[in-house]
């Protein structure tokens, strides 16, 4: 462009300076753009969405990156897409993990005590096997709860997003499937 401005002989202007972009922009913005920038199909974008919320929602802490790492490995999906959205989810697996531990120390019926935090103190200070077994068997129904729920709404959230993102998703990133 400078070469054939100087080619027409006329004087150099300084071109505007773009306004500065915000943190919001720089941060968020701009990653999930360029995300759909790098040729993602809207079959891919919606899976990716699912499981990155299915893995981000886990009721066992420490389990997130480990599986949403494995799954978009597997699937051959975009492993930096799925875990920001299964870490944007963070604080929503932090509201439902004591619920489902709750429910999920129920789901055995007679054979778990009912998981309170009371009853978790008194079992740490006193007799801390039992703890790790009653933890052990809440986890063990959590994530029971969360693979039922997941078989559930995995395959409506995904039937809803890919129409979706295929209408929002502009045509030239779209390869052909």
């Amino acid at each position: 462009m400078l070469y054939l401005l100087k080619l027409l002989s006329v004087p150099d202007s300084p071109l505007p300076t773009p306004p500065p972009r915000s943190w919001w922009q720089r941060r968020v913005t701009d990653p999930l753009l360029g995300l759909l920038r790098q040729g993602l199909t809207p079959h891919q974008l919606a899976l990716t969405v699912v499981l990155g919320s299915a893995c981000g929602v886990i009721p066992v802490l420490g389990l997130t990156t480990l599986t949403a790492s494995f799954a978009a490995l597997r699937l051959r999906l975009n492993v930096a897409a799925t875990l920001l959205v299964a870490h944007l989810w963070s604080p929503v697996q932090l509201l439902l993990i004591i619920p489902l531990l709750r429910q999920g120390a129920l789901l055995w019926g007679d054979q778990a005590p009912e998981l309170t935090l009371d009853k978790l103190r008194y079992l740490l200070a006193n007799d801390w096997l039992a703890a790790l077994h009653l933890l052990w068997q809440a986890m063990l129904g959590a994530l029971l709860l969360w693979a039922g729920a997941l078989l559930v709404l995995g395959p409506v959230v995904y039937f809803m997003l890919r129409p979706l993102l295929a209408r929002v998703m502009p045509r030239e990133t779209q390869p052909a499937e």
